[in-house]
């Protein structure tokens, strides 16, 4: 996500490195290099001469304290800066009513569908709502079938009618059958085209002036660019919509939409979609998503995350049993499985600070764990619980019941052993504290740490 405006930002403050103080001259040199950096990410030209302006106000002038280089102060600046063109602020969705009504709007291949899926599901998992999913796409069948798959995925209702060619009565319809049938939110899946044109636009204000949402959401494929913040314009000027939603930020993006579209329509961004799969939805954070731009990662997201996969009770039970030294595959096995319910592997890896260069050209995919699991699978319980009697024999056995080679078999029980060791040291805090000492002795150490 962003991996090239991240560089490139990186390159600008290079420039700084080695100034004592910040100066007109060397404010330009970087701010040359900013301008540049947003203007290859499809920013829009005014925003990108905007946004470099107010950076060169606050940067001139500014006392460098002793414990900051100018790079790092421009860092800071800058990250200020990002924070606030793309809102300042997180903004929750509305779905207050009875029952609360979210309506869907963008065009044909933004990723509609399937953010109604993904969705329905954030509701029902994260807000313990009930939804309901309406299908209101009358000219393409496949969208109302989508719906039906993702709807019996994820344990949620569809409404649809094939018989009917007007979407608003659909709509209506489907607001009933929820008032009728307990559910508490409806959100309303519509037609979108190639293109914005008159017939899409007078369809989706009539659904919008007909059943009056708690909540508009205009969805737009993040890696169109410039092209997402034009059609936003033409969408909002018709139907007002109430915020924006990022889709496939996990692709090939260089990022102009999110940075551009709030100046442009002024209305928040609200979700982003990371992944195919109906878990990779994201609240639109601002300062983090200006945190992983600037290459300084996204801790709190990635904490987030952890929190809602991992049970505390099974934290405390894994606890007890690292500390008495009784850590196995089984446990291995459970903890990877909890790491991949997260979300993209990449991703994560890129929500550490300093990790998104490192994972630039990293070819990481969805099923790294899948040889791990293979050879885990291959072990008996008995191997499982009890890790030290796997010796060359069974090694053998593990790597042809597998598929894999040796050499990952021994890679796994090395890694293995590595983890058991660290969680060992990271459960006894004298242990750690003596590690954290002798790496700031060494002049390591996480940043901030």
């Amino acid at each position: 996500m962003f991996e090239n405006l991240s560089e490139k930002f990186d390159r600008a403050f290079k420039v700084l490195k080695g100034h004592g103080q910040i100066s007109e001259i060397n404010v330009a040199e970087t701010l040359k290099e900013v301008r540049r950096a947003l203007l290859d990410a499809d920013v829009n030209f005014k925003i990108a001469k905007e946004f470099t302006n107010t950076v060169k106000e606050k940067a001139i002038g500014e006392n460098v304290l002793t414990s900051l280089s100018p790079g790092q102060l421009m860092t800071k600046i800058c990250h200020d800066e990002l924070a606030n063109l793309m809102g300042g602020n997180e903004v929750e969705i509305s779905y207050q009513g009875n029952p609360g009504v979210i309506l869907m709007s963008g065009l044909q291949g933004s990723g509609k569908t399937t953010f109604t899926g993904k969705l329905g599901n954030y509701l029902k998992t994260k807000k313990g709502k009930k939804p309901l999913l309406a299908a209101c796409d009358v000219y393409r069948p496949a969208a109302i079938d989508q719906l039906h798959v993702l709807g019996d995925q994820l344990g949620i209702e569809v409404y649809s009618n094939k018989e009917e060619k007007n979407p608003v009565r659909i709509a209506e319809a489907a607001i009933q059958h929820a008032k009728s049938n307990g559910f508490n939110v409806v959100i309303i899946d519509t037609a979108g085209r190639l293109a914005v044109d008159e017939k899409m636009m007078s369809e989706i204000a009539e659904v919008k002036n007909t059943i009056n949402p708690s909540e508009t959401l205009f969805v737009v494929d993040s890696m169109t660019g410039q092209d997402a913040v034009n059609t936003a314009k033409a969408f909002d000027e018709r139907i007002n919509f109430d915020g924006v939603v990022l889709t496939k930020l996990d692709g090939d993006t260089r990022g102009g939409a999110a940075l551009s579209i709030k100046s442009v329509v002024n209305k928040p961004i609200k979700f982003i979609g990371t992944g195919e799969k109906m878990e990779a939805l994201d609240v639109f954070y601002p300062s983090r998503m200006a945190d992983r731009i600037l290459g300084m990662g996204d801790v709190v997201s990635l904490v987030e995350r952890a929190q809602e996969q991992f049970d505390e009770e099974e934290a405390r039970k894994l606890q007890k049993k690292i500390q008495k030294n009784q850590f196995d595959f089984n446990d291995f096995l459970g903890q990877l499985q909890q790491v991949k319910k997260m979300g993209n592997v990449k991703d994560l890896m890129g929500m550490m600070p300093g990790m998104g260069k490192a994972m630039k050209d990293a070819d990481i995919k969805d099923d790294a764990f899948k040889h791990i699991e293979a050879i885990i699978q291959s072990m008996t319980p008995k191997e499982r619980a009890n890790p030290h009697i796997i010796n060359g024999q069974r090694k053998l056995r593990l790597a042809k019941g597998s598929g894999r080679d040796m050499k990952e078999v021994n890679k796994l029980m090395k890694q293995f052993g590595d983890t058991k060791k660290m969680m060992k040291m990271m459960s006894n805090p004298r242990k750690m504290k003596q590690m954290m000492s002798q790496m700031k002795g060494m002049g390591g150490g996480m940043p901030g740490m």
